[in-house]
């Protein structure tokens, strides 16, 4: 692990959904507490879950973590921050300006964008007030998935921008006045980012093709921001096949054929390879051992031999109920890397199978549906919200509306303001609101941004409303119908996507909730890749398999109405004849 000792104080790491970025940003943060360094564990995912994979309950404010001396550990909660913020801008106004115009300000400052920014105010702080962080030696920032974590790194420079060529002194966050004082911050936030004596960037992988692809294209665009720091951590890396075992062959096979067909930019970086284990890395004592595996060896079982009733349970069968209640949307959401693409596919895929008119889109910035459906789409308009060509648009619609009849002066007024980077939250809200509308003739299939991303897009609808109120924009039908078609159970059919493992089982159950408290309710769920329902005999991966039953039992007793249960594959399941056998079981 000398690697280890060659991190800088700020260490990020980033990578598709469900490669193991906390796992490994818990073990690489305990592994400098160990060598008494003094650390501080971040995370900026709005869907965190190092609470449970540290086994300690966490907040907003640093908390030493039980069982690990020097090591401190927080969850940015986004809206205790917009919160603060709000108090922030607003409170200096109390008493000096009408109440009427304090209560419009707090309106306001309601939205998306606010958390957004207030969000990123703490993780500049974090980054570049260096009294934020005194007494610690190292930050390790444990990231939402890349999407989401490239906007969040590109912020700095964006709001840089923004504030320094703005010159009306507001914005759609209300004054600028406190933005500007944060200027000096964000750009002390942009030299962190870019030094290699400060910042390490640790991209996360697995040794697959979608992961390390999604890799290449983090790691091209920090090199653009100037994050040129960087090294690959593959995790997941199955070695020891067992001879006799087929589906032990064939996770190496698929394994070994990925890790040769890496990008080359990926494959010139300094590389950190950790194998998989038979447990998921949860608790102190398995995390010191997601370096030093042989730790692990004679590490103590909680697991109870168990066996389970579970066999597969065809996805093909939400499929018939979704077409007993006619067009419409489904959506699957749950956790980056449970398979949330693939099984939107073979959704899809067999919707058109039965010759229905069917649309693919995603909302997810990595946008891999055409990677998964492959080059047969027959019958199929696949389809992506693009956040650049949907600012552009919607920047256009608000200049030839609220624009029309400014004079020189009001437009580029006008032009300045759509400059923020608020903008295009808001555009990808309003296409978004646009594909759900589609459902009213067809069936349209959305796979979702992973969870945290997901449900502050849900959030924004009063947010649009407001903005497009701001900039005299002519509320659309779509968008005025989005929340009642999202609460629409014969309208809107959501479908949670996860694995048979803790995390990802814990964290579908907690978007559920989420979900009911907004009125939606979830229409089934998906439990994905069952090493269980495989029947593999293979040690690592039968170990894995033992500790699925008491989750499968756990998600079929206390959280689905309607269940589909899929075994892993042998072969991955991309292309048209793949995702129909998966479908069809």
């Amino acid at each position: 692990m000398d690697w280890i000792d060659g991190l800088t104080k700020v260490v990020f790491l980033t990578g598709k959904g469900g490669v193991g970025k906390t796992s490994v940003a818990c073990a690489a943060a305990l592994a400098l507490a160990d060598r008494g360094k003094r650390v501080l564990l971040v995370s900026t995912d709005p869907a965190s879950n190092l609470d449970e994979v540290l086994e300690t309950p966490l907040a907003s404010a640093p908390t030493a973590v039980s069982g690990a001396e020097r090591l401190w550990a927080l969850n940015l909660d986004p809206e205790k921050e917009a919160a603060d913020y709000r108090r922030r801008v607003v409170d200096p106004y109390r008493g000096v300006l009408p109440d009427a115009a304090v209560a419009s300000m707090e309106e306001q400052l309601s939205g998306a964008c606010t958390t957004e920014i207030a969000a990123f105010d703490k993780f500049s702080e974090l980054l570049g007030d260096p009294k934020a962080t005194e007494g610690f030696e190292h930050i390790v920032f444990d990231t939402a998935p890349t999407g989401h974590t490239l906007r969040l790194l590109s912020l700095p420079q964006a709001w840089t921008g923004f504030i320094s060529s703005n010159t009306t002194g507001a914005s759609c966050l209300g004054p600028l006045s406190g933005l500007k004082k944060q200027s000096d911050l964000y750009r002390a936030s942009v030299a962190a980012l870019g030094d290699p004596k400060i910042a390490t960037l640790l991209l996360v992988a697995r040794p697959e093709v979608s992961a390390l692809a999604e890799a290449e294209r983090s790691r091209a665009e920090l090199s653009e921001l100037g994050m040129n720091n960087q090294m690959l951590v593959l995790n997941a890396v199955f070695l020891k096949a067992a001879a006799k075992d087929e589906i032990a062959r064939a996770l190496a096979d698929r394994g070994e054929k990925a890790l040769a067909a890496m990008p080359q930019g990926l494959a010139a970086l300094r590389r950190v390879e950790i194998p998989l284990l038979a447990r998921s890395p949860i608790g102190l004592a398995c995390l010191r051992g997601l370096f030093a595996p042989k730790m692990l060896e004679n590490f103590p079982t909680t697991l109870v031999q168990t066996t389970t009733s579970a066999q597969a349970r065809p996805l093909a069968l939400l499929v018939d109920e979704i077409v007993r209640r006619g067009p419409g949307a489904v959506m699957t959401m749950g956790k980056g890397g449970v398979g949330k693409t693939t099984i939107a596919a073979a959704i899809a895929v067999e919707l058109a199978r039965r010759g229905l008119p069917v649309r693919l889109t995603t909302t997810d910035p990595a946008a891999h549906v055409q990677e998964a459906i492959g080059t047969d789409a027959a019958g199929i308009a696949v389809s992506r919200i693009d956040p650049a060509a949907e600012t552009r648009a919607y920047s256009e619609t608000v200049m030839a509306g609220a624009g029309k009849g400014l004079d020189a002066q009001g437009l580029a007024l006008l032009e300045e303001d759509l400059r923020s980077p608020c903008t295009e939250e808001i555009a990808v809200f309003r296409a978004f609101a646009r594909v759900v509308a589609e459902g009213k003739d067809s069936y349209v299939v959305i796979d979702t941004a992973p969870t945290g991303h997901t449900l502050l897009l849900l959030d924004a609808t009063e947010a649009y409303h407001r903005e497009v109120l701001r900039t005299a924009s002519a509320l659309s039908d779509d968008v005025r119908s989005l929340l009642p078609r999202l609460r629409d159970p014969n309208y809107t059919r959501v479908i949670i996507v996860t694995l048979p493992e803790e995390t990802p089982v814990h964290e579908a159950a907690a978007l559920q909730a989420d979900l009911r408290r907004a009125g939606i309710e979830p229409f089934a769920w998906v439990v994905n890749q069952s090493f269980l329902l495989a029947k593999t005999s293979d040690p690592v991966l039968g170990g894995r398999a033992q500790s699925e039953s008491p989750l499968i039992a756990e998600v079929t007793r206390e959280h689905a109405k309607r269940l589909a249960l899929i075994a892993w594959k042998n072969e991955a399941p991309v292309g048209r004849e793949r995702l129909i056998a998966l479908a069809r079981g």
